[in-house]
């Protein structure tokens, strides 16, 4: 629950930021109450009236601030919130009710809808503490796999200098800001709206959405056994199949746990790049559309099967593990050879102090 808790309250905290009008730090308790109803709503948690009316008493006067609306938040909502709930409707409440107050009125090349996918894409890879920012290793690891989307080459010494002219006094970029960045075309020069809204929209299935690949193939059906098109979506531990890429009408999907496997098979019956998809109750025959596909495919079935074997998270989330427990041990480092500088310099004063009493004795 720890991680979920984590990442639901990213985006909680931007909405109550932004019921803070006038930056007191503190929110009006008639708007807490309606947010507290939105967030039971979409969180799919039971409304309990009577316990939010106790908690915000009229007799208690004057708005809430963010420790005082915790309490509540935690053990009415949080700790009642299970993992059935439609993530990315209960993101755009939360960006519902901070985008129109903090989105710059500057011009972009990204649509509002694509906004709101990086503003996601923020809270996913910003620090764990508040407020909430984005460090420059985690802006250069999301730069990078936009340009790689586009098809781009990604440039490091542009990135560099953009570094260098970074403001020292911060640690890093807001999330208004980093849509900014993006939504200016600094780091897209050359390229098409709709090539960066694509591009956008790739890293946001896979950082958000979990999409481990994705894309056309021919499946072989169970009763009538003949072939059909069909779109595949590679998710950690399953994959769906739908009649085309708009997601709208799902044909069933590929329960995948780790007893399953995945093998090549020999071209029979008119098709090729085959495989096969053995699975506890049912195995499915695919037809990719090529040999690299078919082996791109494979390759990721198989690995997808291997960490459910580890019991891993998928790649993209243990990756940014590291990169958060890196940057912890670097600064744990830093802060160690900080002490240390101090104490030799303490010792080195305290020394010379030392050797001025014996001149002056002498």
């Amino acid at each position: 629950m720890g991680g979920l808790k984590d990442e639901l309250l990213k985006a909680i905290w931007h909405a109550f930021t932004a019921l803070d009008v006038d930056h007191s730090g503190k929110v009006s308790k008639s708007q807490l109450k309606v947010l507290s109803h939105n967030l039971c709503t979409v969180l799919k948690v039971p409304h309990d009236p009577v316990a939010l009316e106790e908690h915000f008493r009229d007799d208690d006067e004057g708005p809430v601030s963010n420790q005082g609306y915790m309490p509540y938040l935690n053990k009415f909502i949080l700790e009642k919130v299970q993992d059935n709930f439609d993530k990315i409707e209960f993101n755009r409440m939360c960006w519902t009710l901070c985008v129109k107050k903090n989105l710059t009125k500057s011009p972009l090349l990204i649509t509002e809808e694509d906004a709101f996918k990086v503003w996601v894409i923020f809270n996913f890879l910003s620090e764990d503490k508040y407020p909430l920012i984005i460090v420059p290793e985690e802006i250069e690891y999301l730069l990078k796999k936009l340009t790689e989307a586009m098809g781009g080459g990604w440039q490091q010494e542009q990135f560099e200098h953009y570094k260098i002219n970074f403001d020292d006094s911060k640690d890093g970029l807001s999330v208004w800001e980093l849509i900014e960045l993006i939504g200016n075309g600094q780091f897209s020069k050359g390229m098409d709206r709709q090539t960066v809204s694509m591009a956008i929209n790739e890293v946001f299935n896979e950082l958000i959405l979990d999409v481990l690949k994705q894309g056309y193939m021919m499946k072989k059906g169970h009763r009538r056994k003949n072939w059909t098109e069909r779109w595949f979506v590679l998710k950690p531990n399953v994959i769906y199949y739908y009649v085309s890429e708009d997601l709208k009408d799902k044909k069933g999907d590929i329960l995948l746990d780790e007893n399953c496997c995945v093998e090549p098979l020999p071209d029979k019956d008119g098709k090729k790049c085959l495989f096969l998809i053995k699975c506890f109750d049912k195995t499915f025959e695919i037809s990719a559309s090529d040999k690299k596909k078919k082996q791109e495919w494979i390759q990721a079935i198989h690995s997808t099967i291997h960490l459910l074997k580890l019991g891993s998270p998928p790649p993209h989330k243990e990756a940014r593990q590291r990169r958060k427990e890196l940057r912890k041990k670097l600064l744990a480092e830093q802060e160690e050879l900080e002490r240390q500088m101090k104490e030799l310099q303490a010792a080195n004063e305290n020394k010379q102090q030392e050797l001025e009493t014996v001149r002056k004795v002498c």
